[in-house]
Parts: C-alpha cells; sequence; structure tokens
C-alpha cells in the first residue's frame, strides 16, 4: 500500500490515519517554534468533530500560549514538568464528569491531527484543583479537569525511532469469547 504523505516545511509528513497510529507516541520535549492558528484551529476542530454519548459534546478546550500560566500549571501536578516548554497547550475540561470517554475521543482526535503536522503532545494528568481556579474552570457544577496538552513541533532527536513495543495481536485479539484465538489471520 502506498502511504500518502503532506510536505511541512523541508519534512514529509503522514497523512494516513494508519500510518500516524503506528508512528505516533507520547512527546515531551518540543521546538521553541509557535504553532500557527490555522494549524490550532484543525487541531481544535477535530477535537470538537469527535463522536460524543448522545451528541452531548460535554468537552471545553482552553487554548493557553501564556508561559507563566504554563509554569503555574505545571505545579500543580506531578505528572507535567516539561509543561512550560511548550509553546501552547489545549486544556481538556469535561461538564459531565460521567462521560470521560467522550472525552477521550476529542482527546484522540486532537492527538492524531496534531502529528500529522509535525506536532507531538502527551497527556498530563492528576491535577489539583488549583489548575481548574488558573484556567478559571467553574469549582461548582460537575466540571473536570481531564488533561493539559502540550503541543509542540518535534525536535529531530525526538522523532519515533523503529517499531512501537506492543503485545502481539494474537495475545490481545479473541474470537467469540475470551480466550479464544482470532479465526482469522491479520
Amino acid at each position: 500500500m502506498k502511504m500518502n504523505y503532506i510536505q511541512l516545511g523541508d519534512k514529509k509528513m503522514p497523512n494516513d490515519v494508519e500510518e500516524i497510529i503506528r508512528k505516533r507516541r507520547a512527546i515531551r520535549k518540543f521546538k521553541p517554534d509557535p504553532i500557527p492558528d490555522e494549524i490550532l484551529c484543525r487541531i481544535l476542530e477535530a477535537g470538537r468533530l469527535a463522536p460524543s454519548s448522545k451528541n452531548s459534546q460535554p468537552w471545553h478546550f482552553i487554548v493557553i500560549k501564556n508561559k507563566k500560566t504554563l509554569q503555574e500549571l505545571a505545579k500543580t501536578t506531578y505528572t507535567g514538568s516539561f509543561l512550560p516548554d511548550a509553546p501552547v497547550a489545549i486544556a481538556v475540561v469535561l461538564e459531565n464528569a460521567k462521560l470521560e470517554t467522550d472525552a477521550a475521543r476529542a482527546i484522540q482526535n486532537m492527538v492524531l491531527v496534531a502529528w500529522k503536522y509535525g506536532i507531538g503532545t502527551c497527556w498530563i494528568t492528576n491535577f489539583w484543583d488549583k489548575a481548574k481556579q488558573i484556567l478559571g474552570v467553574p469549582m461548582t457544577g460537575n466540571y473536570k479537569l481531564i488533561t493539559v496538552l502540550p503541543f509542540g513541533f518535534i525536535p529531530e532527536d525526538e522523532k519515533p525511532k523503529g517499531k512501537k513495543k506492543r503485545k502481539k495481536l494474537e495475545e490481545i485479539a479473541h474470537s467469540e469469547y475470551f480466550g479464544n484465538p482470532l479465526s482469522f489471520k491479520c
């Protein structure tokens, strides 16, 4: 199968969803280059277009470019020390905390579209309530800060090398019931 690529500056980036899924990985180091608003809009649009339970669309996206805000947010979690190194971040707030899978769908869409443009990210979680205060998220009601995704162009030394380490498909895929091997070859 011939892969489809797009040209981004002097780089060719995959434009095929399966190829993007194969190559995408968590990125915690970023080039300092700003991300054009046009690309940010595409990333946000990918999140907006995600499916949701009963089409409830329970998410809110907060775009954060202010370095001081990113530094303050980094202090509210033990998993995001690299957050201030990103040129931009998007906080994902869920309006109905029962629908976390809907937020995950939106986040995955944004992550995959970002990768298409040579932009990496990594889920940051375990935020304290202070993060919600910093972002102005209502403390009353059913609002939950799911993640703050730092986005940045991927430096050369962070580009994926080799294959992802994943279990073999026959270890995790079953036919008709758990433990029954697939009835077809993949």
